[in-house]
Parts: structure tokens; sequence; C-alpha cells
């Protein structure tokens, strides 16, 4: 049964979210909310946090996985980045995108895409998710919380607690989510290509 957190979306309790932050680490696989929608968030070592995940959204091995992460010198430290797509990026963010790069050592290989050893990264504009992921001190393993056989992602915190309640440990709610998934950029070729258009602006990459 996952346990439910109601947080306040503006000033999220401290206690509340050092709560949420333990259970990852004794292993737990938890939604949460970003700026664009709710995702599905859990340890970059989780093995069976990855797997759960898997299993929801019926996801095959070239599916990439995104890196939550808190701000930019974090995710440096999972994704290579030459000037160029250094600036860009930084410029984009915190915000509605999500980029693809090639992968550090930092990234456990059952990550990364198995052909292109490449994986997602973002930096999300949202209060509670920032707060969660500087209690926490790395990355969350991540993926838009949208079911097998669904147009659009689940939006409300008290849905997915009462239909995903056996297969969550946690359900961190902070009020409504949206709909529209990022925006993401490829920039593993060395140019960018729009691999999704979403809540972010796509002009800027064009």
């Amino acid at each position: 049964m996952a346990k439910y957190f109601d947080v306040h979306p503006e000033s999220p309790q401290p206690r509340t979210i050092g709560t949420v932050a333990a259970s990852l680490r004794s292993g737990a696989l938890i939604a949460y909310p970003t700026d664009t929608c709710f995702a599905l968030g859990c340890r970059l070592d989780n093995r069976d946090g990855l797997e759960r995940i898997r299993s929801i959204r019926r996801l095959d091995e070239r599916h990439h996985f995104t890196l939550m992460c808190e701000d930019f010198a974090q995710l440096g430290q999972f994704v290579q980045l030459d000037n160029n797509v250094f600036r860009a990026v930084k410029a984009a963010t915190p915000g509605s995108y999500t980029f693809i790069l090639p992968a550090t050592k930092e990234v456990p290989r059952r990550l990364m895409h198995p052909k292109k050893k490449t994986v997602g990264v973002r930096i999300p504009d949202h209060t509670v998710a920032r707060a969660l992921l500087a209690e926490l001190g790395e990355p969350l393993v991540s993926s838009t919380l949208i079911l097998p056989g669904e147009d659009e992602p689940m939006t409300q915190g008290w849905e997915i607690k009462e239909r995903l309640d056996h297969v969550l440990d946690a359900v961190v709610d902070s009020g409504d989510s949206g709909t529209e998934m990022t925006t993401v950029v490829d920039f593993s070729g060395g140019e960018p290509e729009i691999v999704r258009r979403g809540a972010g602006d796509p002009s800027r990459f064009e």
C-alpha cells in the first residue's frame, strides 16, 4: 500500500520531504509532481524500482529514462557536454525540457539506451520536485506517469494513489499536475534534434 504525502506546492514541509527522501534511500518507488506531469521515480541504484517502472508502463529496453536533476552542476556529472551544448542546455534550464545526451560512467549501463549509450536529463522548474532532489542529494531515475493504452498522463494524486496503490510505495501530491509532457531534444549527435514537441518552446532549438 502506497503512503500518501500531501505537500504544500510553494512551501514544502521539510519533515515530509525528508520522510520521502528517506523512503527513496530505502528502495521506494514513488509518484511525484514536476512542472509538466506526474512522474515515477526511484534512486539510480534501485534495480527493482527500475523494473517496476518498466512493468507499470510496459517499456522496452529502448526507452530513454530521464535523470531528474536538482541543478546544472549535478546534471553535468551524468552527461557529456561540449561548449556549444553546455550553453544551449544551461540557457533552457530549469524548465520543461528533456535533453538526450551521451552518458558518463556515473550512469549505470541499465539506464542507458543499449546502442547509443545515451540518457535523458532534465532540471524541473517545480518547487516540490526541486526540494525533494535537494534533500536526496542525487538524481531520480524518472519516467512520465502515463499508463499503457492511455493518451494522457495521470494528473491527480488521489487517483494515482487509488489506481496504483498496489505497485507504488508513496505518492507525493502538491495539487493537480498538467498533461503536457516535456519537449525532448536529442543532442547526442552534436546538433539539436527535436524528438518530441511538448511544454517547452521548441523554437529555440530549431
